[in-house]
């Protein structure tokens, strides 16, 4: 079938036309509320993601210390532990996706940002809510449950004996790069107007990405590719181990971020060559 035919058919996209970009810079969000309303949902859904997901991982290591009478094979195991993560993303990425836009990532708003999608001050604030909601989170978990959070890592993110430095940096990058480009996908609002008559539920996938993502790197580095969630458990936990390898989840996050949005912008959306000047591929050379 002849791509006219879909796009005269009944299958027609609705009319679609870019959005502009969000400016660099934007006082006048200062003097709205929904500014600060977004930056409350981000730090209480980044403390809830927190809370809970820390909450497991510690509680999956006690019921697994065979030392303190427990089960090598009881608890939730690596596959519990990347549910709560990707379960808790999905519920609040749904919670919070009218209200401020879901982000409850550092690395999620920075690549948004290089996106133009939100402006320097909303992602910087976003950011800041972001890690307040994190420490508090964990610092919750700390307060519950004081003795089984020293006793086993206090959900700290660390590079894992065996792996070396650049292969925890390349985990982080390629994990966040998966989790953002999901996000630039199921948000595509140029996606959503071709493909209306296909329902997307944008937190699935999202959730889903998170999901695989610890699967994959639990093992390699506890798996970061939040700065946030690393730095709340690294902040509360503050021990030597966790502090030295913390850069890599700031740096492995925010290049895999940047590249997603590199990728998703400016060659599946063609941004690069829109900016050039109306390119167009001729299919008959």
């Amino acid at each position: 079938m002849a791509k006219h035919d879909v796009e005269g058919g009944s299958f027609a996209a609705k009319d679609y036309h870019d959005p502009p970009p969000a400016p660099l810079i934007d006082a006048e969000e200062l003097t709205q509320w929904s500014f600060y309303r977004a930056l409350i949902a981000e730090f209480i859904a980044t403390m809830l993601f927190l809370y809970i997901t820390v909450l497991t991982v510690i509680g999956y290591k006690s019921q697994s210390d065979v030392k303190a009478g427990g089960d090598v094979c009881g608890g939730v195991g690596i596959l519990g532990i990347a549910w709560a993560f990707g379960g808790m993303i999905f519920i609040l990425v749904y919670c919070t996706a009218g209200i401020s836009g879901g982000h409850i990532n550092p690395a999620v708003t920075f690549g948004l940002f290089l996106a133009r999608k939100v402006s320097l001050i909303r992602a910087i604030m976003y950011m800041v809510a972001q890690c307040l909601g994190a420490i508090c989170g964990v610092g919750l978990v700390k307060a519950f449950q004081k003795a089984y959070y020293n006793r086993y890592g206090g959900g700290a993110n660390e590079l894992s004996e065996g792996y070396s430095t650049g292969v925890g940096l390349g985990a982080e990058i390629i994990g966040t790069f998966v989790l953002v480009y999901t996000v630039f996908s199921a948000t595509d609002p140029k996606r959503n107007a071709r493909d209306s008559h296909v329902p997307v539920l944008a937190p699935l996938p999202i959730g889903f990405a998170v999901f695989m993502v610890h699967l994959a790197t639990i093992p390699v580095t506890g798996t970061g590719i939040n700065p946030a969630r690393s730095l709340g458990a690294a902040v509360m936990y503050n021990q030597q181990k966790a502090w030295d390898d913390h850069w890599i989840f700031w740096v492995g996050p925010f290049i895999g971020a940047a590249i997603a949005a590199f990728y998703h912008q400016f060659i599946l959306r063609a941004s690069a060559a829109k900016a050039l000047g109306s390119f167009r591929s001729n299919p008959t050379i």
